[in-house]
Parts: C-alpha cells; sequence; structure tokens
C-alpha cells in the first residue's frame, strides 16, 4: 500500500485502480481497506466516492491512529462537500480529545480551515498559533497568550506579554 501511496508516476485513476485492488485482499468491510480506498478517492479529487467509505471505515473499527487520521480526512471532505458545520464539529472533537501529539496538529490545521470557511477567522488563527507554539524555539508563552486573548478578548488584537526573553516585563 505504501508503495502505490509513494509512486508519483501513477494517475488518480491507475492509484484507485491499485488500491482497490490491494483492498480486495482483505476480508470484506475490512477497515483498513475501506480507509485506504476511500483515501484513493479523496486524493483524487472524488470527494463524494470517498465520504462513504471513510464512514464505513471508521464504522468497522479503526486502531485509534488511523481512527483520528480517517475523522479528519472526512471532515475535510465533507468541507470539500459544503457540509462546513459538519466537518467543524467533527475536526473540534478530534482536535480537543488528541494529546499534544502530531495528529492533534493535523486536526487544529484542519479545525482551522473548517473554522475559517465558516467565517471564523479570528478563531481559526487562535487554534494554529495555539498548535504552533510548542514548536517554537522562543516566545511559545507569549503566542499561546496571544491565541488566548484571540479567542477570549475578541473586541482588541492581542497584546499580552508573558515574561519570555528581552520583552520581559514586572
Amino acid at each position: 500500500m505504501a508503495a502505490v501511496w509513494a509512486d508519483a508516476l501513477l494517475s488518480d485513476d491507475e492509484r484507485i485502480a491499485a488500491i482497490a485492488e490491494l483492498a480486495a485482499e482483505r476480508p470484506a468491510g475490512d477497515a483498513r481497506a475501506l480507509f485506504e480506498r476511500a483515501g484513493s478517492f479523496d486524493s483524487a479529487g472524488q470527494e463524494s466516492a470517498a465520504e462513504p467509505l471513510y464512514r464505513q471505515a471508521l464504522a468497522a473499527g479503526l486502531d485509534d491512529d488511523l481512527r483520528v487520521q480517517a475523522v479528519i480526512q472526512l471532515a475535510s471532505t465533507i468541507r470539500n462537500l459544503g457540509r462546513v458545520d459538519e466537518s467543524a464539529a467533527l475536526l473540534e472533537t478530534a482536535y480537543r480529545e488528541r494529546s499534544r501529539d502530531g495528529m492533534q496538529d493535523a486536526a487544529a490545521a484542519f479545525y482551522a480551515l473548517a473554522l475559517s470557511s465558516q467565517g471564523r477567522d479570528r478563531e481559526a488563527l487562535a487554534i494554529v498559533l495555539d498548535a504552533l507554539a510548542p514548536h517554537l524555539p522562543r516566545y511559545t508563552r507569549s503566542v499561546t497568550g496571544y491565541a488566548a486573548e484571540l479567542l477570549h478578548a475578541p473586541e482588541r488584537m492581542p497584546t499580552a506579554n508573558n515574561g519570555e526573553g528581552p520583552e520581559q516585563r514586572r
């Protein structure tokens, strides 16, 4: 499966066919096979074909890591299909239930896109800044504080200084 995904020479249709062939080697209703097939349609821009396969994969019981990937990908797909509120709700849950790992950051990125699609750009920016802050070499507390201000003080731009580095105040 990984080799099919890594093969940049395959067309979308060839990738869909190759993944379908590999998925057919697994038992009917296999969650992983359904997930991979959904992803092949999704990456080809065929969201309407991908959506039911993502839902079937989730219902069939993916392991935790694949489950969150499937939720993110399903939510992105349905956002692209115009169901932004449903997408945002799925992504908020995925974002809130994950610990600070790469998947929470991935959920944050797609949650921010869904919030922006809802016209909630300030909240989207706060989510992105909060996800970015732990990866910064400096200013983690300041950026985290600014993210919180974006959410909790919507009437003004954030100006918090949380006492890091040369900008420290007492």
